[in-house]
């Protein structure tokens, strides 16, 4: 299985979850000139739009997903996040951020997971 294939097969096992806990799917897999966001989804109980990144690891001997997003890569999620919003005229909605890491079966939903200067 290439690195796409698992990419998809994990995004697809986090909008489970996230389906399961009260969110809606907007969106997968929006290219921008800026970057890639995997899922786009509507956070039904807080009414705002949820950019989540997924990141899964086969063990934690490095760390979680969240560990391996760089400021850079950060910083791309919110440029993309911004055009999507722009192009869609979504500006005025609530947003944020968040990170399903997956290591193993084990999955762990950090929300507002973007930090400080990248917003």
């Amino acid at each position: 299985m290439n690195n796409r294939m698992v990419g998809a097969k994990y995004e697809g096992i986090a909008m489970k979850y996230l389906e399961a806990n009260g969110f809606l799917e907007i969106n997968r897999n929006y290219y921008s000139r800026f970057g890639e966001l995997d899922l786009i989804c509507k956070d039904i109980k807080k009414n705002e739009i949820v950019f989540v990144e997924v990141k899964y690891r086969r063990s934690g001997k490095y760390g979680s997903g969240l560990d391996s997003i760089t400021r850079l890569k950060q910083r791309k999620i919110v440029k993309t996040a911004k055009k999507y919003l722009i192009d869609n005229k979504l500006e005025d909605l609530p947003y944020r951020f968040d990170v399903i890491s997956i290591i193993n079966n084990n999955i762990e939903h950090i929300e507002n997971a973007i930090w400080g200067d990248c917003l």
